[in-house]
């Protein structure tokens, strides 16, 4: 686990940050961290945060710099699927250090996770909004990545990926992300391999038949076929398709599957985006309605 004191190397293999880059660096060192920001942060290229080669070159330095101990991304957008089949994952197989991001940097979490069995933590990136993510968010990462606390994530019914429900429980190992990038990764390195785990995915602006079409598409392709639970986190901006929400087809695409499914979890692009570490064993409880989460670093 990172420890007060420690070097943290902020990079951004996606899109740039902007100015709220310096709130998160802020909290990071309340932290008691010491944040350094990669080379290539601030660089321009298109609607990338610099080339391809200068992204990668990043974030091979800071899977490589033995000083340090945390990788957190600035900011998601678009990108990170252009170098990520270039990561060293030797060096990260050598020396394993705590990565937090989510949504595009799924593709990210997936390429360590079946390339290095790393543990990555799904949370809050650096380029920090504090009406999003506020007093209680930021404890839910510093517990995440500081301490050997379970996570233990509790159903919201405000959420609107509450009303998907199929009742159960199971356990098994927490994997997925973002499901846009789950369902770009679909015949690459980085898609996880799901058998016997609970997949948690979420989403932002995207209408009820996209969920549809993507979970269509990850049916078709037998990703779904042996897991043994699924957790939804936000439904954030999603717009109604039909007479359908996203809810109401997300609920259509997995109700049949033979496995518990437990929606309103605040994880994702919604407010109160809380933290969990992908790829440690989780138990989910629908008539409890809470995913208890192991911790994802040791002391």
């Amino acid at each position: 686990m990172l420890r007060p004191g420690d070097r943290v190397r902020v990079i951004a293999p996606g899109y740039p940050p902007d100015a709220r880059l310096a709130r998160g660096i802020e909290i990071l060192e309340g932290f008691g961290l010491i944040v350094e920001v990669g080379a290539h942060v601030d660089d321009r290229h298109g609607y990338l945060a610099g080339t391809d080669d200068d992204r990668l070159a990043d974030l091979n330095a800071a899977f490589t710099d033995p000083g340090v101990r945390g990788v957190f991304a600035a900011r998601g957008g678009y990108g990170t699927q252009r170098i990520v089949d270039r990561l060293d994952l030797g060096a990260v197989r050598r020396d394993p250090r705590v990565f937090v991001g989510f949504s595009d940097l799924t593709s990210l979490m997936g390429r360590l996770w079946q390339g290095a069995r790393l543990v990555t933590f799904y949370g809050p990136m650096v380029n920090w909004t504090d009406a999003r993510t506020g007093p209680v968010e930021i404890e839910s990462l510093r517990r995440a990545i500081m301490t050997t606390e379970p996570a233990v994530l509790t159903r919201d019914p405000a959420e609107p990926s509450a009303a998907v429900v199929v009742p159960g429980t199971a356990t098994g190992r927490l994997l997925g992300g973002n499901l846009t990038m789950l369902q770009t990764a679909i015949g690459t390195r980085d898609l996880p391999d799901l058998e016997g785990a609970i997949l948690l995915f979420e989403d932002v602006d995207e209408a009820a038949y996209s969920y549809d079409r993507m979970l269509t598409q990850l049916r078709r392709a037998g990703v779904l076929d042996r897991i043994a639970g699924i957790a939804i986190g936000q439904f954030t901006s999603a717009a109604n398709s039909g007479t359908w929400s996203a809810a109401t087809a997300v609920q259509d695409r997995v109700g049949d599957l033979g496995v518990p499914v437990l929606g309103g979890l605040r994880v994702g692009h919604g407010n109160g985006q809380l933290t969990v570490p992908l790829g440690v064993k989780a138990t989910m409880d629908t008539a409890a309605g809470t995913l208890t989460v192991a911790p994802g670093v040791t002391g």
